[in-house]
């Protein structure tokens, strides 16, 4: 039992190691954030595809009541890649992780528009902790600021994938989790046909190995990884080791891409993970 317990427990760190390639891979890749949306989605539709008939999973819909509420948490996923994309390549992979890793507390105050569950003022008090550390992050309060423009789109971001996960929550008994990441990655790939216009095929052939790493290893294989550890281990236990994804992707954009954090960086990043920590831990105990 014990190894097992040691073998899940390591899968959850890969899944959450593949997950955070996600910054330094959004901020490297030369090509319009549209398009490498539209590569990753395809890929990762593709691959989970394999998957789920290797794994002989019902890929169909169980009711036409179920498509809406589908196709909504599709348009905001494919909301939130391209925004995240976007505030990496504004900012850094620091403050662009940081920043979309405002969700888990965006997600409690947002939790209670959905479910009957009251506003607990504990989340009031970290929704202004997860404030100062944004104010911390950003250098300076000038809408010229790319820096400024990289943290709003992250927290926009964060915004569109809180309201994602609270849509497609009902569907998660009913659906298995790479099912829904499949049915969702192909409805992102057919909003973004249109980026295909005029693509440059010599440079999209640069950039592919890192576009197959991004639609395997990050979207695939991590988030397939990580909903499987869910069978294992507490939304809030995931949460927590999840929220080392932007400490990884931090180390990551050091080695890779030469990026050295700011004091102010560690310091509102600290606060804003501080958040996700104390309510993963809280609501373990709830």
């Amino acid at each position: 039992m014990k190894n097992q317990h040691t073998n899940h427990l390591l899968l959850l760190g890969l899944a959450t190691l593949f997950i955070s390639t996600s910054g330094v891979l959004g901020k490297y890749i030369d090509l319009p954030t549209p398009l490498i949306i539209w590569f990753r989605s395809a890929l990762a539709a593709v691959f989970l595809f394999l998957f789920c008939k290797f794994k002989k999973l019902s890929i169909t819909l169980k009711s036409r009541k179920d498509m809406p509420t589908i196709i909504l948490g599709g348009i905001l996923l494919g909301a939130h890649w391209v925004t995240y994309f976007l505030a990496l390549k504004l900012s850094n992979v620091a403050i662009g992780m940081l920043s979309m890793f405002t969700f888990p507390v965006i997600t409690a105050l947002l939790e209670p528009f959905f479910t009957k569950k009251k506003l607990n003022p504990i989340h009031v008090l970290l929704g202004f902790m997860v404030l100062l550390g944004i104010y911390i992050l950003a250098p300076e309060i000038n809408f010229e600021s790319t820096y400024l423009r990289g943290i709003l789109l992250g927290v926009f971001s964060a915004f569109c994938y809180s309201l994602r996960n609270l849509i497609l929550k009902r569907h998660v008994s009913q659906y298995n989790g790479t099912v829904l990441m499949m049915q969702q990655c192909i409805i992102v790939t057919v909003l973004l046909i249109p980026v295909l216009i005029n693509i440059n095929m010599e440079q999209v052939r640069t950039q592919l190995p890192f576009l197959l790493i991004l639609g395997l290893v990050t979207t695939a294989l991590g988030h397939s990884l990580f909903i499987s550890s869910l069978k294992h281990f507490s939304v809030s236990t995931a949460s927590i080791i999840g929220s080392a994804q932007p400490i990884f992707g931090i180390i990551m954009a050091y080695f890779f891409l030469n990026e050295i954090p700011t004091i102010n960086t560690f310091i509102g990043g600290s606060l804003i993970l501080s958040t996700v920590i104390i309510e993963s831990i809280r609501s373990n105990k709830a």
